[in-house]
């Protein structure tokens, strides 16, 4: 297949991201207050995981806004480059196109035939009329390409500012999602503290299970030579923390592990989940091989690599690191070769 656009940096810096995490936990009790009404169905590890899933889903949107907004800053750079090398080209035109008037009106504005007639040389003069015609006609041309190039440069100032006013609202966009994967995450983290201190401590030897101890993958081929740099990219990973809105080499959320892994392959994946699952062929479970994104939920906003013998590799959600897992953890909604 062919290969995405290489991915490019955010507008938001690194630091910020991998800083969200740990500031939503650390401020998560004062920053929110018990909602009020009754508590929302379920035990208390159900709702942790809700709303990590909640959050994870707001992080896909996250990316998506984030990749949109990239994209734009990209279009209004090449737009504002292009109406100033535009306006460049405009001012030669019609610099040139003075020089020629000042100098007819430094010749006394006589007519250019009257002025050929008079001269000391009349036997040339149907040679130089027939100079100063084309010389009139490149004039009459020049002012024509002018005009259109002005109108042209119009035509792109305008885009430009579109694109500018298309690139703030993506801005906002961006911040809107931020604020709820922090909000979701904050409430997370409350909903956690206040557990009782014994399933707490559960809730955590679970997420913070590294499982990266390698399972038996004897006998896993994978697709492709990509698929197999991929994978092996993916497990140099395993450990390696989850961290919303991060692709890596640090930290990974979901889509953003497969991205990085990928890029090691030399491939470019799009950066949200959803956007990955179309990233190549449709497989069934059971043609699975190593390097397969396996996309989760109906609405893709989880995906992992399958590695071979039912495990997958993944970012699961803040606090657990990058670990292998039964690839039936959730519901499949696809399967895709890259």
């Amino acid at each position: 297949m062919a290969s995405h656009r290489r991915p490019t940096q955010s507008g938001l810096s690194q630091s910020t991201r991998v800083t969200v995490l740990s500031a939503a936990a650390a401020t998560a009790a004062a920053a929110f207050a018990a909602p009020a009404g009754a508590e929302p169905a379920g035990t208390g590890k159900e709702r942790v995981d809700r709303l990590f899933a909640q959050a994870e889903e707001a992080t896909e949107q996250y990316n998506k806004a984030d990749e949109r907004a990239d994209l734009l800053r990209e279009q209004v750079r090449n737009a504002q480059d292009s109406v100033a090398r535009g306006q460049e080209r405009i001012n030669r035109m019609r610099g040139a196109l003075g020089a020629i008037a000042g100098a007819q009106y430094r010749s006394g504005g006589i007519d250019p035939s009257i002025a050929l007639l008079l001269s000391e040389d009349p036997d040339s003069y149907l040679d130089k009329a027939a100079a100063l015609v084309r010389i009139g006609e490149r004039q009459s041309a020049e002012l024509r390409e002018l005009q259109q190039e002005q109108r042209r440069i119009g035509q792109q100032r305008t885009e430009a500012t579109r694109k500018l006013a298309e690139l703030e609202r993506s801005r906002v966009e961006v911040a809107r999602h931020k604020r709820t994967v922090e909000s979701k995450l904050a409430e997370a983290r409350r909903v956690l503290f206040a557990l009782p201190a014994a399933e707490r401590a559960a809730f955590d030897r679970v997420s913070r299970s590294g499982r990266g101890a390698l399972p038996d993958l004897s006998g896993a081929v994978p697709a492709s030579g990509r698929a197999a740099a991929a994978v092996a990219a993916a497990r140099q990973a395993v450990g390696r923390p989850y961290v919303w809105g991060a692709n890596g080499p640090s930290g990974f959320d979901c889509s953003g592990l497969m991205q990085w892994s990928y890029a090691h392959a030399g491939v470019g994946l799009p950066r949200t989940s959803q956007a990955q699952r179309y990233a190549g062929r449709r497989v069934s479970l059971s043609e699975a091989q190593p390097g397969d994104l396996v996309a989760y939920r109906s609405d893709a906003s989880h995906i992992a690599m399958y590695v071979g013998n039912g495990q997958v590799i993944h970012a699961p959600y803040p606090g657990a690191p990058v670990r292998y897992d039964p690839v039936g953890m959730m519901p499949i909604s696809s399967i895709t070769r890259v």
